[in-house]
């Protein structure tokens, strides 16, 4: 290891193989537990980067200025998940590195994303419930309320393949940032690490499962509100296909599967390749090595 306050793409490698074992050894009902604070860590990155930008928003002048204010909030969660504690699906998917270096088996990672996957989800919908019925929804005279409303409308609308490839897109940056946090050894650098990658997903628009389990059901939950469903300016049509079905069929289960390829692949299984894969002529040279030591 070297001495500076950071470590190399190898190391990172290396450092992140050990931290899938560790996640994978722990009870499940810790896997559980981590997840619900990653979920509700999530969810307040998601609430305060809607109530920074949702005037913004309004304007199509500003409607870029606003996406931006919104990632300069949003990566404040991630920053939660590994500097406090959490267990986040979509960081989990590099837990894949680690199955390939034969280091952990597929059942075991399979179950850790689900346990994790489902606390995200409960952790998420504990701070949905809290934020409608807290009224923090009254905002610019319910603006804010309809804004949730119109955010998760727009998520439930998008085809499959556009939610697939906005989630692979979206894990791609979140997972390099998980990647580069890993590499740096202080706080600032971890932070800053986190900051600009989560930064440019939500300003690009890109589509985050266990954020969209935030987003999407507090646009549910808040449409129950005739003000609120009012503030929106939604047509009856679009607040009907606002629902728990098609957040799961049309948004949810696409863009999961798009945050496994941009995580498992794009991220672990490149960099797997480039750093841990060892070629037809390493191992020719080890075991020459290892024949010639006997």
């Amino acid at each position: 290891m070297n001495s500076k306050n950071y470590l190399t793409p190898d190391e990172i490698a290396l450092s992140t193989i050990k931290t899938g074992i560790k996640k994978i050894n722990r009870p499940y009902i810790k896997q559980f537990i981590l997840g619900i604070l990653a979920g509700a860590f999530i969810a307040f990155a998601a609430e305060g980067s809607n109530v920074s930008a949702y005037g913004l928003w309004a304007k199509p002048e500003t409607y870029g200025l606003g996406k931006a204010m919104a990632g300069a909030i949003f990566g404040t969660g991630l920053m939660l998940v590994l500097l406090a504690g959490g267990d986040l699906f979509t960081g989990n998917t590099l837990i894949f590195m680690s199955v390939l270096e034969r280091k952990v088996k597929l059942s075991d990672m399979l179950k850790n994303w689900l346990f994790v996957y489902l606390g995200n989800f409960v952790g998420s919908l504990l701070i949905s419930y809290m934020i409608v019925k807290s009224g923090q929804l009254h905002m610019g005279n319910n603006m804010l309320a309809g804004t949730t409303i119109k955010i998760a409308s727009y998520k439930v609308s998008l085809s499959f393949t556009s939610a697939l490839f906005l989630g692979i897109m979206c894990n791609w940056l979140v997972c390099l940032a998980v990647w580069m946090a890993y590499g740096a050894k202080d706080f600032a650098g971890k932070i800053l690490a986190i900051l600009f990658p989560i930064w440019l997903f939500i300003t690009s628009g890109f589509e985050h499962s266990v954020a969209n389990m935030y987003y999407i059901s507090a646009g549910i939950l808040a449409k129950s509100n005739p003000h609120y469903a009012e503030a929106s300016h939604l047509t009856q049509e679009a607040l009907n296909a606002l629902n728990w079905k098609s957040f799961i069929v049309n948004n949810l289960i696409p863009v999961t599967l798009g945050n496994i390829i941009g995580g498992a692949v794009f991220v672990g299984a490149v960099y797997w390749f480039l750093y841990l894969k060892k070629s037809k002529s390493e191992v020719n040279s080890e075991e020459k090595t290892a024949k010639s030591n006997s």
